[in-house]
């Protein structure tokens, strides 16, 4: 594979630290429900997604899930190498929603070569600070936006990814995403399908009024 494509600073790397990245990185095929990390105490070492879609979320000590963040092709996961950054702790699970392939570099050596080279360690930060973005994102999203405009957003969000009106998503799962109640998300379907937005048969959301959906969003 060409690491270049994973880290834009490849061309400032020394040939010895670029031979390591490359020679440390482990390949993975892995299947959709496959759990690549699970918490702060598990250290799988850094995850380039390659291709597929890997999604990462915190559990409650309740068994609720609320999805804080997707990786797509090209993508990079730090928190599954937590471990190498003392001041972050960072409890998420990392499972894969589609069959994925992906590289794994073991924490050790990359902060190795993040000591060595400022470069990375700068592109390192920037990645992490991107995500913390989307962290807070979140956080705002939870405190100050209706459930309505939410779920709205999942659905026109989840549209993009699949390329697709027509969507393959059970009630439960939405309710992994949202960090809700399933029942929350039956009752408000059921009202999203009585304004003629969607229609909901079992397993699966056909969007009817994306443009209706979008105007609930952006409320």
């Amino acid at each position: 594979m060409t690491f270049s494509k994973f880290f834009p600073v490849w061309n400032q790397l020394s040939g010895p630290q670029k031979d390591m990245l490359i020679s440390s990185a482990v390949k993975r095929n892995v299947k959709k429900g496959t759990v690549l990390h699970n918490g702060s105490a598990d250290c799988a070492g850094l995850i380039l997604v390659d291709s597929g879609q890997l999604r990462a979320f915190i559990l409650s000590d309740e068994g609720k899930e609320i999805t804080i963040y997707r990786l797509f092709e090209m993508d990079i996961c730090l928190f599954s190498a937590s471990c190498m950054m003392n001041s972050i702790q960072f409890d998420i699970v990392l499972e894969a929603e589609k069959d994925s392939q992906v590289y794994i570099i073991p924490a050790d050596i990359y902060k190795d070569l993040m000591e060595s080279s400022a470069a990375l360690a700068n592109y390192t930060s920037q990645i992490m600070a991107s995500r913390f973005s989307d962290v807070m994102w979140l956080i705002e999203q939870i405190m100050w936006k209706s459930f309505d405009k939410r779920l709205a957003s999942f659905l026109i969000e989840e549209s993009a990814i699949e390329d697709s009106f027509s969507l393959k998503l059970t009630h439960e799962k939405i309710a992994n995403h949202l960090g809700s109640a399933r029942e929350v998300v039956s009752r408000m379907l059921k009202y999203f399908q009585s304004e003629g937005l969607v229609t909901v048969t079992r397993g699966e959301i056909h969007i009817l009024d994306e443009k209706g959906l979008r105007n609930i969003s952006d409320k």
